[in-house]
């Protein structure tokens, strides 16, 4: 319901001009000219508006019904409410992530990874691990003694490699990646790769997984995508060289089948191990460099014409015999240009313009940190002791009184208890893993969401859009809010107000002739004719039923409703049909079979009990609240509707 409040009767803002025209006032609130046409030309979104004096003075009322409800909601102060602040904090923060990037810097990155995408490199790199907070400084050690082997040329790349990186999946290959271009790898991996020459090997690099270094063994032009189809004939391990045998004698006689004539995708059917492309004769979707292992990829890009089929080709996985369907160039800049804004914008780059961006931020407003204050909250933090009862516990309390600024932004300071609490909050009061990491990426951490929330709440002074979808926003949910304490949940809950309603209106909730009993639906034949048996042999209960008929393997069987019911209902059970406590088969085709048991048939109409008629009653009774609180509210609010400015935007039909 809170969709259809925001979307049918969205809001609007009101921005100040001297030229601005008042088109209607409601009591003493005013809406301008603009806003109006700003609003309703909205709502008239994938169409054109209907200008007539008609469709304007139709929405006129129903926007004004609105502003009056939005200033009932601002004089009881809803959006104090903590679940609508809440929600509105939530909301600015997920809007505001549209709006707080370098547009620029992001630009530039879409281009560098255009630019890139122009060339594919092959890779060699040693990987040592180091978890998240932990000390670096031994992992860091380790692979810079292993650099140091290699450029004192007294070991090589590939033997270092197979001995020490902690990368499982390329270890036992020497380290090898194969070809990649850009977007495949965490940014600053792909930033190192691309700034190595061919032939050499870079310095010590950190990552999110830890630290590398990296040998370029070759740049090579891209080669675009391709498309093929595949054959894949699988192989057992457990075989062994029986098993490679076996599989390359099947490879090779398809592949003589092909050759003589034989429809590929009739091998496919027939000869296929891959699951994924066995239903839909073999073909894969488009792949570039990268994504495929090195010996299905390079075998790929060697045929040259579609229609071409390759030998088979030896992988992990088995034997491949592949069909080129098409080949794909890189494709123009502006096409792609949606597709990499996306990955960018969703890959570790999205970080780095986003650190630019606060960079700028704080630059602009007078950042400044106090390194010695920073030293001092970080000392006593230390101290924290790592043993005993409460080991690496911290209460923000007891910090209350360390009060000098460990930063300033836009002329205010932020304390070192005020980074304590954060602290607090974020860590849940526990200093797990070394102290110094967790404290550095908390302090870090707190600046950024310092400066995170400053720039978001600047955006509502300075970015009228921004603005406006806020306000539409506040306005949406504080409606919501005062709808459904004079309307949805009153009637609800006003158990007097409804019973009231009910009685004075009580003629018009009736049943119709019908019967009161059990509705079995059975799935299908097997199921109703097991039904049919348990019925006709005497009493049982609907939990018997259920229990013999829904099992593991068919959990809907039966379902089984008992109420009462209008003959309406059914087209097959009228009460000329009907006897009591008789089996009647109401409906039955291939898919389900339906059967009726009436307990007592109704020839006649009765009344319904308030209980009986509670959902349609609740229904009429939100209506009448509601066009009772609207009168409430225009006699509160009257409209007087400005003729001159409303003709001049009307075009009268």
């Amino acid at each position: 319901m809170r969709k259809l409040v925001l979307t049918c009767i969205a809001s609007g803002i009101c921005i100040a001009s001297g030229y601005a025209q008042s088109l209607f006032t409601y009591g003493p609130h005013s809406v301008t000219k603009e806003e109006f046409l700003r609003v309703y030309k909205k709502n008239s979104i994938n169409k054109k508006p209907d200008m007539s004096d008609t469709a304007l003075r139709s929405y006129l009322d129903l926007y004004a019904l609105f502003r009056m409800k939005v200033t009932e909601a601002d004089k009881q102060k809803l959006d104090t409410v903590p679940t609508i602040d809440h929600e509105l904090d939530s909301y600015r923060k997920q809007l505001a992530k549209n709006y707080l990037t370098d547009e620029q810097v992001t630009n530039k990155m879409i281009h560098e990874a255009y630019d890139r995408m122009k060339e594919d490199l092959h890779v060699q790199h040693i990987l040592i691990t180091c978890t998240p907070g932990s000390d670096t400084s031994i992992a860091y050690r380790k692979i810079d003694s292993i650099y140091h082997l290699i450029e004192s040329k007294k070991a090589d790349f590939e033997t270092l490699a197979k001995q020490f990186s902690d990368d499982k999946g390329s270890k036992d290959n020497g380290g090898d990646l194969g070809y990649f271009t850009a977007l495949q790898t965490v940014y600053p991996f792909e930033n190192m790769a691309y700034a190595t020459p061919v032939g050499k090997v870079s310095k010590p690099f950190k990552t999110q997984f830890g630290y590398h270094i990296l040998k370029v063994l070759d740049k090579r032009p891209d080669r675009g995508q391709v498309k093929v189809a595949q054959i894949m004939i699988g192989v057992s391990k457990a075989r062994g060289e029986e098993g490679v045998t076996a599989g390359r004698n099947r490879a090779d006689s398809v592949v003589a089948m092909l050759k003589n004539g034989a429809p590929f995708e009739e091998m496919v059917k027939k000869y296929s191990d891959d699951k994924y492309t066995v239903n839909d004769g073999g073909v894969m979707k488009p792949f570039g460099a990268g994504h495929m292992v090195m010996a299905f990829e390079n075998a790929a890009f060697a045929l040259k014409k579609p229609g071409e089929i390759s030998a088979p080709v030896k992988t992990d996985y088995g034997f491949h015999i592949i069909k080129l369907l098409a080949k794909y160039p890189v494709q123009p800049y502006d096409t792609l240009y949606p597709t990499l804004k996306h990955k960018v914008e969703n890959d570790s780059r999205a970080q780095t313009a986003r650190d630019q961006f606060f960079n700028k931020i704080k630059e602009k407003n007078g950042y400044k940190e106090y390194t010695e204050n920073v030293a001092e909250i970080t000392a006593k933090l230390m101290a924290v002791p790592d043993t005993g009862k409460g080991a690496k516990t911290f209460k923000a309390e007891d910090y209350k009184f360390m009060t000098k600024p460990v930063f300033t932004l836009a002329g205010k300071n932020y304390l070192q208890n005020d980074f304590v609490k954060f602290a607090e909050g974020l860590t849940r009061g526990k200093l797990n893993g070394p102290k110094n990491a967790v404290i550095r990426d908390a302090f870090s951490m707190y600046v950024n969401n310092v400066v995170n929330d400053f720039e978001e709440h600047k955006l509502v002074e300075e970015n009228p859009e921004f603005k406006n979808l806020m306000e539409e926003y506040r306005d949406g949910i504080m409606l919501f809010e005062l709808m459904d304490r004079n309307v949805w949940s009153k009637a609800a809950k006003d158990s007097a107000g409804l019973k009231a309603f009910y009685e004075s209106h009580n003629s018009k909730y009736n049943w119709e002739p019908g019967f009161e009993g059990a509705v079995y639906k059975f799935k299908d034949k097997a199921t109703f004719d097991t039904g049919m048996l348990m019925l006709r042999g005497g009493k049982v209960t609907d939990e018997e039923m259920v229990k013999a008929i829904n099992t593991s393997s068919r959990p809907d069987g039966v379902s089984i409703q008992r109420g009462r019911y209008e003959f309406s209902r059914f087209k097959d059970a009228s009460q000329a049909e009907l006897e009591k406590d008789r089996i009647k088969v109401i409906s039955s085709t291939n898919s389900q079979f339906s059967v009726v048991v009436a307990k007592q048939i109704f020839t006649t109409s009765t009344r319904k009990t308030l209980d009986e008629a509670r959902g349609y009653v609740v229904a009429e009774y939100q209506d009448y609240l509601e066009k009772q609180w609207n009168e409430k509210m225009r006699r509160e609010y009257p409209v007087k509707v400005n003729e001159t400015v409303f003709k001049g935007m009307s075009a009268k039909k």
